[in-house]
């Protein structure tokens, strides 16, 4: 897939995108949310939750992400199982990480409860249950990749001599 660091990024941004906006809105429909929150919050809260998650990607989750791929034991010449390790561990760093900014945006809003560990985990799961299949599978990781492939891969950026 990417090749060089721009490209890189450039994919990297496409996914996290995607997902969170689609991971924004289910969390929203999740908990009787969506259509209560303004448009303009959710759009700030969203362009947070978006800024929280590439950096997340670029310089913690993805990093750590590629290097446990790499070491579990699977043939790394079939191109699908790379893909599929890589997805599948950065999906369960994602996950996380972003339920816990999940909580911690719910608890600023609504106040601290008492189960705390509880709350997360169940977070976690009715994350995870969408993000790895259904997101990252079947729906964000399949489009990235083809709009990748076919309109960016290959292709020069133009850069600005000086």
């Amino acid at each position: 897939m990417p090749s060089t660091r721009e490209e890189s990024i450039l994919f990297g941004t496409m996914i996290c995108f995607g997902m969170v906006l689609v991971m924004t809105v289910y969390n929203l429909l999740l908990n009787g949310l969506f259509g209560e929150i303004p448009v303009g919050e959710m759009f700030v809260e969203g362009i947070i939750g978006f800024v929280i998650a590439l950096l997340l990607d670029l310089f913690i989750v993805g990093p750590v992400a590629k290097k446990v791929a790499f070491m579990l034991p699977y043939d790394k010449s079939k191109k699908i199982y790379v893909i599929l390790a890589i997805s599948f561990c950065m999906v369960v760093g994602m996950v996380l990480f972003m339920s816990l900014y999940g909580l911690a945006t719910a608890y600023l809003e609504n106040g601290l409860s008492s189960a705390i560990i509880t709350d997360y985990l169940s977070i976690v799961v009715k994350n995870f249950i969408v993000a790895f299949p259904i997101q990252q599978l079947l729906i964000m990781g399949p489009v990235v990749r083809y709009v990748f492939i076919n309109f960016v891969k290959g292709k020069k950026f133009m850069r600005v001599s000086s």
